[in-house]
């Protein structure tokens, strides 16, 4: 499993011309899934989203409350070395890779962590303004 994650001043994902959700602070978190994620690689991931010590003073989502904003995106696991057309084969298919960003936004939400998420496989429209800037790239420890 693979996660962008950038700290920010406000974050929203659009489908459609309605806004599905938005944040004041805390993380966009950008999440892609490979062929051999787990429920554990899952649990995994929504624990460092959370613990991870990326906010201003160098607190995470957990110490100070701050919501998570979660889009699923395949294309982290795009692969361009070759040629001038990314592969994408790397991805999970929808029907393993959306109950696994759905155990991730609920693993975050049992943790007490408010999640906001995108719309699976919509066309969304992300907007952000970042803070810092801060983004980090996460992998699990399983990649």
């Amino acid at each position: 499993m693979r996660a962008v994650l950038q700290r920010v001043l406000s974050a929203s994902v659009t489908v459609d011309g309605e806004v599905v959700g938005s944040i004041d602070g805390g993380l966009l978190v950008l999440l892609g899934v490979t062929h051999t994620d787990t429920e554990v690689e899952a649990a995994w991931m929504a624990r460092k989203i959370r613990d991870v010590r990326i906010l201003r003073d160098e607190q995470s989502v957990g110490d100070v409350g701050a919501p998570v904003l979660l889009v699923s995106q395949f294309t982290l696991y795009g692969d361009a070395r070759k040629g001038r057309r990314p592969t994408w084969s790397a991805a999970a298919p929808g029907p393993v890779s959306e109950p696994l960003y759905e155990a991730v936004c609920g693993e975050l939400a049992r943790l007490g962590t408010h999640v906001e998420r995108g719309v699976f496989g919509a066309n969304m429209r992300i907007a952000s303004i970042n803070d810092g800037p801060v983004t980090l790239l996460l992998d699990s420890p399983s990649n």
